[in-house]
């Protein structure tokens, strides 16, 4: 496979995430996937890349940056592989994008 089709390939699956990602539902179910899977391994890198990919779907982090007041560049930083957000920004982050944080049992205890 060349890297031309490797590429055409995973843009084409991009463009598909974030299509899906516009219906509320399925970016609620995509958002609940990467905060169990951040309780299961502690890793932020999936949930923050989560919530760039919602964000982008409702209109990019510009837009978001305006709606939660946010420097741009520090959402950037933020929502990075490197980012480390606290609680109070991810509050407001969900927020901006419609969601709300809850607390549920553990299925598992």
């Amino acid at each position: 496979m060349t890297k031309h089709k490797i590429q055409k390939m995973t843009t084409s699956y991009d463009e598909w995430l974030i299509n899906s990602l516009r219906d509320k539902k399925e970016a609620a179910a995509y958002l609940q996937v990467a905060l169990d899977e951040y309780q299961k391994d502690g890793n932020t890198e999936v949930l923050l890349l989560a919530i760039r990919h919602v964000a982008e779907a409702q209109g990019g982090l510009g837009q978001l940056s305006r709606k939660t007041h946010l420097n741009r560049e520090s959402l950037y930083k933020t929502l990075s592989s490197k980012g480390n957000p606290k609680l109070q920004t991810l509050g407001i982050l969900f927020k901006a994008l419609g969601f709300q944080l809850s607390i549920n049992p553990c299925s598992n205890e």
